[in-house]
C-alpha cells in the first residue's frame, strides 16, 4: 500500500496542559479553538537582523551552485546547516512548542517561504497536513518572520477554526499561480480570514489542520518567514524517508521511529542543493 494512500489519523487533539511554560491558559484554549497563536518574541531585532543576512547569504549560495532553484527552494536544510539548526533549537521557541507538544519535541522539517517583491503568485488555502505522510496530525508549526510580514507584502493569513473540520476537500492549482499545488473548494463557507502580521524576529503557531495561504505579493517589500515543523515523537512517518530529517529538540524520542541528526559541523548547503531538483 502507498504510504500516502495508509490511513492517516487527520483529527485535530486538543491541547491539554496544566502548567504551561509560555502560553497562558487563555492562549492554549485559543489555540485549541482558533488553531493558531500570535504574535510571540524570539529575537531581538539585532537578532532578527542576522536572521536576514543569514538568509541572505544561504540563499545567493545556493542559487549560484543551482541556478534554476527559486527563492522557495530552501526546503529542510536544517540538518546540513548549523545556523538554521541553531535557529530551529532556539529555546524560546521551543518554550511555547513545548507547551502545546508536550515535553519530548521533535523537528523534522524547515523551509524558507521567500515571496519576493511583486511575486505574482499566492500560496492556495490548504491545510498542511493534507500534504504530510505522517500520522497523526500532532504537528505544530512555527512561522517565524525574517521580513517584517505585513498585509501589504502578503502576510500568511488563517481560516480560524478550520482546523476542527477534517480533511476538507480540495482541487489541484498549476504552480504558474501558485507556489502549492492544493486549494481548498468553496474557501468562503469558512469565514473572513486572520492575517498573521508579525514584525521579523515575531513568530506565531498554528496547526497542522488549519487552513491557511497568502496572497502575491503585490508590493515592492520581500516577505520572508520561515516555517518550522514539531511534533511529539509518537507520530509516525510513513514514508520512510519523512523520518530522516529530524531534530530531537527536547526530552526522549526513544518511542519513536525517527532518525534523530546531530548539529551540523558547518555550512553544508551543497548537501541539499544537489538534490532538490526532483522535489
Amino acid at each position: 500500500m502507498s504510504p500516502m494512500k495508509e490511513e492517516r489519523d487527520l483529527s485535530f487533539q486538543p491541547v491539554v496542559n496544566g502548567a504551561p511554560r509560555r502560553l497562558t491558559p487563555q492562549q492554549l484554549k485559543s489555540y485549541n479553538e482558533s488553531g493558531y497563536v500570535m504574535p510571540f518574541d524570539a529575537f531581538t531585532p539585532a537578532e532578527a537582523a542576522k536572521n536576514r543576512a543569514y538568509f541572505d547569504d544561504l540563499l545567493a549560495k545556493v542559487q549560484k551552485a543551482r541556478s534554476d532553484l527559486d527563492a522557495y527552494s530552501i526546503n529542510g536544510f536544517h540538518v546540513h546547516c548549523a545556523g538554521l539548526y541553531d535557529i530551529v533549537t532556539n529555546p524560546v521557541i521551543l518554550d511555547y512548542v513545548q507547551d502545546i507538544v508536550g515535553p519530548d519535541v521533535i523537528a523534522w522539517g524547515s523551509h524558507f517561504f521567500c515571496k519576493q517583491a511583486h511575486d505574482p503568485r499566492k500560496v492556495a488555502w490548504h491545510q498542511d497536513a493534507s500534504y504530510w505522510p505522517l500520522s497523526p496530525a500532532r504537528t505544530v508549526t512555527v512561522w517565524l518572520a525574517i521580513d517584517d510580514a505585513t498585509v501589504e507584502n502578503a502576510a500568511m493569513k488563517f481560516l480560524p477554526g478550520t482546523h476542527n473540520r477534517g480533511h476538507l476537500k480540495w482541487r489541484e492549482v498549476g504552480k504558474d499561480t501558485a507556489v502549492l499545488n492544493q486549494e481548498i473548494e468553496n474557501i468562503e463557507q469558512f469565514g473572513a480570514p486572520v492575517y498573521d502580521e508579525l514584525k521579523a524576529g515575531q513568530f506565531s503557531l498554528h496547526a497542522d489542520m488549519l487552513a491557511h495561504g497568502s496572497d502575491p505579493n503585490t508590493s515592492a517589500r520581500r516577505r520572508c518567514g520561515l516555517t518550522i515543523r514539531y511534533c511529539p515523537p509518537s507520530v509516525k512517518a510513513l514514508n520512510v524517508h519523512w523520518s530522516k530529517g529530524a531534530i530531537l529538540c527536547r526530552g526522549s524520542g526513544t518511542h519513536g521511529a525517527w532518525t534523530y541528526n546531530p548539529r551540523p559541523a558547518g555550512e553544508n548547503y551543497l548537501a541539499i542543493a544537489k538534490a532538490i531538483g526532483a522535489n
